[in-house]
């Protein structure tokens, strides 16, 4: 089939190498979100799918709004049998989804009907979900609830940050989409209405979502630094300024310290929730880099009885 790819961060990168390497499709082009400032310098700078398109010598269409007369024009020159999409991040219009033949088939970070929306992976991490995975779907106008192709399921392991699993789901998923975009040019797949029942909602992880709440049970703290991390990244108070929380694990046997109530030793930093300790192993201060969570307790200098969040 001839196909136009959309997508927009890293995380879609595998499953555009995926239909490149496939050698039975044509990606002719790519759809991304335009240039966004970066860096220090704030300078324009193409996002990730567009750089690897480029390297590959595909044509990129950068739309402000996928709506855009101009966008819609040469997408219908370029007459593709399908449009496959890996975190494109913007809204499709109905005079869009209706130009591929075979319409636009995105692959999203969840087993739907769980996890409708932009944060599949943190959500799955932060409500303690121990299987997830990636499906197939074709695009509708509601949010993530058109029929589904196919899945594949992921192991959430008791480590994973929403960084980790979602580098193993991009790679699981380029597969998954190489092999829809097959089915659908052989006739032999079917996409199947989701459910009624099971649908949950993954909205954006904002950074208050991301702040700790010490008097949550330790299991609780581990996972929203899990699933915040990379971004939007856990923090807590120290002092009036904010700490972020980069790695911690629980620790069921330590049970002696009030939430947020700080113990730091010569190689360890326990901190209080509301069941028993968590270990912080990394940390980051205001305008600081990471470091070890015990190397940052030295030279803060702890005083007995301080706490985190106060």
């Amino acid at each position: 089939m001839k196909l136009v790819f959309a997508g927009t961060p890293e995380v879609a990168v595998p499953a555009l190498d995926a239909l490149i390497a496939s050698g039975r499709h044509e990606v002719a082009a790519v759809v991304t979100r335009p240039d966004a400032p970066a860096g220090r310098g704030r300078r324009l700078v193409a996002s990730p799918v567009a750089e690897r398109a480029e390297e590959a010598g595909i044509e990129v269409l950068k739309p402000a709004k996928p709506r855009d007369e101009a966008f819609q024009a040469r997408l219908r020159e370029i007459a593709p049998d399908c449009c496959p999409v890996v975190a494109y991040g913007a809204l499709l219009p109905k005079s869009a989804l209706d130009i591929p033949a075979h319409g636009w088939v995105n692959l999203h970070f969840s087993l739907l009907p769980a996890w409708r929306g932009a944060a599949p992976v943190q959500h799955a991490i932060m409500a303690g979900d121990e299987i997830t995975g990636a499906s197939t779907f074709l695009i509708e106008e509601g949010l993530d609830s058109g029929p589904v192709y196919g899945t594949v399921t992921e192991e959430i392991r008791s480590t994973d940050t929403s960084g980790d699993l979602l580098t193993r789901l991009a790679f699981a998923g380029s597969g998954l989409l190489a092999a829809t975009m097959d089915g659908i040019e052989d006739g032999a797949l079917t996409a199947v209405p989701q459910p009624a029942d099971g649908v949950s909602l993954a909205p954006k992880i904002t950074v208050e979502d991301a702040h700790i709440d010490w008097s949550a049970p330790a299991l609780r703290v581990d996972r929203v630094v899990r699933g915040c991390t990379p971004a939007p990244g856990a923090w807590t108070v120290f002092r009036g300024e904010r700490l972020k929380l980069i790695q911690a694990t629980p620790v069921p046997d330590r049970t002696d310290l009030a939430p947020g109530e700080i113990a730091a030793g010569k190689k360890t930093l326990y901190v209080g929730t509301g069941s028993y300790a968590v270990e912080l192993l990394w940390v980051q201060a205001q305008g600081k880099k990471p470091m070890a969570a015990a190397d940052w307790a030295r030279g803060v200098r702890i005083a007995s009885g301080e706490r985190l969040g106060a």
